[in-house]
C-alpha cells in the first residue's frame, strides 16, 4: 500500500489509471452510504451461489455417467473436452436473447461458465480411479472388486468419496473465473451486482471507486475460500480419519 501511495503521489503512472489509494479508501463509506454496496454484494453473492448450485446439479450425475460407463464416454468425453476452449463472454446475445435481462439469465449464464469446466473435471476423476496405471488410487477399485461389493456400495464407498474430494478441489480453485463470469453477466443488464457498480464507475471515470470494488471483489473471493477451506474437514471426515 505504500508504496503505491509513493507511486501515485509522484504522478509516475496517471490518477486515471492508478488512483491515490487513500482517494479509494476515503471511497469506501460512500459505496456504503449512497451506492447501497452491501446490497450490491448480497446481489454478487447470491448470483454466484445459484449458479453453482445449477452447474452442479447437472455436471455431477452427467460427470459420473460419463466416466463409469463406456458408451456416454465414448460418445461425450471427446466434445467435452472441447468445451473448455468456448469463449463464453461471446455468447452473451445468445443468452439474452433466449431468456432475457433478468436475474435468471445471469444465474444460466455463470452456471454454463462453471458447468464447461466442472462436468470434464467430474469425469477426468472417475476415470482416473478407474486407470490401472494409477496404482495409489486404482487399488482401491480392485479392492472393492476383490470382497465383492455390491455397484451401489462401490459407487456410495469407493467412487464418491473419492472424486467429491478432488472435484471439491476443483470447485476452490474455480472461485476466480466464477467472479469474472459474475462480472461480466452483471453488465449485461445493470440492474445490480458489484461487478454493474464497476461499470457504471468506469463509464464515469470514478476510478477510486473502481478499485474500491475490485478489492470487494478479491475480499469476496478470499472469504469464499476461507469457507472452502473450513467445511472440507467437516464435509470428508472419512479422509482425515
Amino acid at each position: 500500500m505504500f508504496l503505491w501511495y509513493l507511486v501515485a503521489i509522484t504522478g509516475i503512472v496517471s490518477n486515471k489509471i492508478l488512483p491515490n489509494p487513500v482517494d479509494m479508501l476515503c471511497s469506501i463509506p460512500n459505496l456504503f452510504m449512497n451506492y447501497n454496496l452491501i446490497g450490491n454484494i448480497g446481489y454478487t453473492v447470491s448470483l454466484n451461489i445459484l449458479g453453482y448450485i445449477i452447474a452442479l446439479a447437472i455436471a455431477i450425475p452427467l460427470g459420473f455417467i460419463i466416466g463409469i460407463y463406456p458408451i456416454p464416454r465414448s460418445m461425450f468425453q471427446k466434445p467435452l473436452e472441447g468445451l473448455r476452449f468456448l469463449a463464453l463472454p461471446a455468447t452473451t446475445g445468445l443468452f439474452v436473447a433466449s431468456l432475457g435481462l433478468g436475474f435468471n439469465m445471469k444465474a444460466t449464464f455463470l452456471a454454463v461458465g462453471i458447468l464447461i469446466y466442472i462436468l470434464p473435471a467430474v469425469a477426468q476423476r472417475v476415470m482416473e480411479l478407474q486407470d490401472p496405471n494409477n496404482a495409489k488410487d486404482n487399488v482401491y477399485l480392485q479392492t472393492a472388486i476383490t470382497i465383492g461389493m455390491g455397484k451401489w456400495d462401490m459407487f456410495r464407498y469407493v467412487y464418491w468419496p473419492y472424486v467429491m474430494e478432488r472435484v471439491y478441489c476443483d470447485i476452490r480453485n474455480l472461485t476466480a473465473v466464477s467472479y469474472t463470469y459474475v462480472t461480466i453477466a452483471e453488465n449485461i443488464n445493470r440492474d445490480g451486482g458489484v461487478g454493474a457498480m464497476i461499470g457504471v464507475f468506469s463509464r464515469q471515470s470514478c476510478i477510486p471507486e473502481v478499485y474500491a470494488l475490485l478489492f470487494v471483489i478479491v475480499i469476496i473471493g478470499i472469504i469464499q475460500d476461507s469457507l472452502f477451506r473450513v467445511m472440507d474437514p467437516v464435509i470428508f471426515k472419512h479422509h482425515r480419519k
